[in-house]
């Protein structure tokens, strides 16, 4: 059960404390907006706090007018920009969420020029995670939902991040992917994965062709926060990059496309395009 409920069991079996029930009603609504990492429509919300979806808008209004909550034009619910000015104070240097911000209108502009579908993943411990995406206008959707975890070995985004981050970290999440006990095929894979891992690093992106999905391609370019520029190459298609342990790689934008929108032939000038607009927006 989500923390949110625990507040209310905890504040319904603890009146001696002299709390005020809800105002904790109303954080574990804002604790289920933060858990959930994406916004909610009310229904859904109800549902996680077991609470009538009428009262539950009640306390939600109470949000929105101190803005740690906002209503989007959908009629779902999402953080406030009180949460995120709250969440830039454990920050220094530079603000996660208006990193967030830039990339989303950098995975836009993508968008309209390829007509593309566009990934943001960000690194978790379990792996890349998709945490936006922008859909292309066409009328097959390709996009995989925010909140997937991408596969390390057939992805291009779990690819890429594979690459860098140090083998002690991959090992484990690549060798669980492969599901196999065979100590002899676990050998070959991996000399064949660090094959991969040395080529990608040295061309400064990762590509897949068909791998998930039969003729869908897909191109995953690195995000360098300003933080890191001092470490970074200043050329991204450098064979001087640094090395996996001193690149703590965070996110990555990922461009997916059919083989008509995105030949491989064409690859290289389609990474060049994405780092100019990532560059704009001051995040590559």
């Amino acid at each position: 059960m989500p923390v949110a409920k625990s507040l209310i069991d905890n504040s319904a079996t603890s009146k001696n404390q002299s709390g005020v029930q809800s105002l904790e009603i109303g954080l574990s609504i804002l604790d289920v907006l933060i858990e959930h990492n994406e916004p909610m429509m009310l229904k859904d919300i109800g549902q996680v706090m077991q609470m009538h979806p009428a009262k539950c808008h009640r306390y939600l209004v109470s949000l929105i007018r101190k803005d740690y909550a906002r209503k989007l034009s959908d009629g779902r619910y999402g953080l406030g920009e009180r949460v995120n000015a709250l969440a830039a104070l454990g920050h220094t240097g530079y603000n996660q969420n208006n990193v967030l911000e830039r990339l989303t209108q950098v995975a836009s502009e993508i968008k309209d020029i390829f007509n593309c579908g566009v990934q943001i993943a960000k690194w978790f411990s379990e792996g890349p995670i998709i945490i936006q995406s922008v859909e292309p206008d066409s009328p097959i959707s390709i996009i995989t939902r925010i909140g997937s975890r991408m596969p390390l070995t057939t992805s291009a985004t779990g690819q890429l991040f594979a690459s860098y981050q140090p083998d002690m970290v991959v090992k484990p999440l690549v060798m669980a992917e492969w599901q196999t006990k065979n100590d002899a095929v676990i050998a070959d894979k991996w000399q064949n994965f660090t094959q991969l891992q040395a080529k990608i690093r040295t061309q400064g992106y990762a590509t897949v062709t068909g791998d998930m999905l039969m003729g869908i391609n897909a191109i995953t370019v690195p995000i360098i926060l300003p933080q890191l520029a001092s470490i970074t190459a200043s050329q991204p298609f450098s064979n001087d990059k640094p090395s996996v342990e001193s690149l703590p790689l965070e996110y990555a934008i990922t461009i997916i496309g059919t083989t008509e929108q995105l030949p491989m032939s064409k690859q290289r000038n389609v990474v060049e395009q994405i780092i100019a607009i990532a560059q704009r927006y001051q995040v590559a």
